[in-house]
């Protein structure tokens, strides 16, 4: 194995780049009156940097023309720590302010100096993240003018989705860069309601042509073609289904001539026909938002809170494609019990439910993913009887991010609508919805006995009536806000 004297040849390179006589370049950084040159030797700049390669080979001179390079947008004291890098392979972060230190990032990237771009990116996702929150606008402008600091990029754009109103008080949200832009507006975890995705995506289509004025009654064919061209990567981004009859009128009609003729007929149709299915791709979920005190579940997402209090409250029951709609989220979901913490048995479910009016019951099923539940407006009880209910309801979830084969079923017959041996945990009909332990079995026991066999209400939400087991189940009582 070879013997390395890398650091003799690490010094002797530094020596040369204090040797004021045998230099062949000169490199002009900042802007004036604060200018400075800087000499250097052409060999080692080209084989150190892939951007100064590029720039001195397609700005060749003759032999006796002495070369010079123009860096207005580095400071002279980052660069003279960038040459200490580049000719003697030396960085060192100790002394140094963090603001200097991210200057030093942001030439490296401009310089194509990849290896420190690596090191430099990984010492502030790692020790400096509070600092690139609190210097925002900096981090993000300097981040996406490449494409080499993309971990950056996603912390800021983690940020901004999770803190947008911050961000857009704070930035100037028009000058973001469309890279920008679309990586937001993309993510499903987007904090923030449609209308206002939509809203800023216009203010920012108009920012990009300040020839127009706002009011789109006064554009002109072109007018149009030029700013659906302009917003061409974003509005295939914008959730337009999630939006209420009201914003569709007012926010997006004026503006239809943007849209894709399909996605416009859909969008209308839907408001329409509330069985109009859409045809175009345009139909994503509601954003995920993280709405705090709604529900704490391990089965469900806001999604389904959102769907079965549309059902309890009878708000577009007949709509099958309500699911694409903005969260409607009326009720907390108050957790009364949960199988992994309290037990899976009827004694621990008449425990903790019984008694309690307005609970929502949600079974997720082992194997299969499959979301099985039901709502209960009475109560719970251990007697053995019938219980009447006539606004109950059973239903089932493929699982929870999908919602084209959900099964809504109403009860068919109120006064057994509900059962209540005590062997039986929630259980809806004779054996519609049915947890419960063997006949004859202990209370204590776990569920064994799990069915889907319609009987007391409209459907069956089971494609089959073989047992199944249980993952988990939860039971909550709704409680409107």
């Amino acid at each position: 194995m070879p013997t390395q004297f890398f650091s003799k040849l690490s010094h002797n390179f530094i020596e040369l780049l204090k040797d004021n006589e045998f230099y062949d370049i000169t490199i002009e950084v900042n802007k004036d009156p604060n200018v400075k040159i800087f000499r250097a030797h052409t060999g080692i700049l080209c084989y150190r940097s892939p951007y100064l390669k590029r720039y001195l080979t397609s700005n060749k001179k003759n032999n006796n023309v002495l070369a010079h390079v123009k860096l207005p947008n580095i400071l002279p004291e980052t660069f003279q720590i960038i040459l200490k890098y580049i000719y003697g392979g030396i960085f060192s972060l100790d002394g140094k302010d963090t603001l200097d230190i991210f200057r030093v990032l942001a030439a490296a990237d401009e310089l194509l100096l990849q290896e420190l771009v690596d090191y430099l990116q990984n010492y502030f996702i790692e020790n400096k993240i509070e600092w690139m929150k609190q210097n925002f606008e900096l981090t993000h402008r300097i981040s996406f003018q490449s494409n080499s600091l993309s971990e950056i990029q996603k912390l800021c754009t983690n940020f901004m989705v999770k803190s947008p109103e911050k961000i857009f008080k704070s930035l100037d949200f028009t000058s973001l860069p469309e890279k920008s832009l679309v990586s937001l507006i993309k993510r499903d975890d987007l904090q923030m309601k449609e209308i206002e995705v939509w809203n800023h995506v216009l203010k920012w289509g108009l920012a990009q042509n300040q020839n127009l004025i706002s009011d789109p009654d006064t554009w002109t064919g072109d007018d149009f073609k030029m700013m659906k061209n302009t917003l061409q990567n974003c509005i295939p981004l914008i959730r337009f289904f999630s939006l209420s009859s009201k914003e569709f009128l007012h926010k997006v009609s004026p503006y239809k001539k943007l849209l894709n003729h399909q996605i416009y007929k859909d969008l209308l149709g839907s408001y329409m026909d509330p069985d109009s299915e859409p045809n175009s791709n345009n139909s994503s979920l509601p954003r995920d938002l993280k709405i705090d005190e709604i529900i704490d579940s391990k089965i469900i997402n806001l999604n389904i809170a959102s769907i079965i209090s549309r059902w309890i409250d009878k708000v577009d029951i007949n709509n099958k494609f309500a699911y694409l709609r903005e969260l409607y989220l009326p009720y907390n979901f108050k957790l009364l019990l949960r199988g992994s913490q309290n037990g899976f048995s009827p004694k621990k479910f008449h425990e903790l439910c019984n008694d309690k009016p307005n609970t929502v019951t949600f079974i997720k099923v082992t194997g299969t993913g499959e979301i099985l539940g039901g709502y209960n407006p009475s109560i719970w009880k251990s007697s053995g009887n019938w219980g009447q209910s006539y606004y109950s309801f059973i239903f089932s979830f493929k699982n929870k991010n999908e919602f084209d084969k959900l099964i809504l079923s109403h009860v068919k017959n109120m006064d057994k609508a509900l059962y209540y041996p005590g062997w039986h945990g929630p259980s809806f009909g004779s054996s519609d919805l049915q947890l419960s332990v063997s006949i004859g079995g202990n209370k204590s026991n776990n569920f064994d006995y799990n069915i889907c066999k319609q009987t007391y209400y409209e459907k069956r939400i089971r494609n089959t009536e073989n047992l199944f087991y249980i993952e988990e189940y939860e039971v909550f009582q709704i409680i409107r806000n």
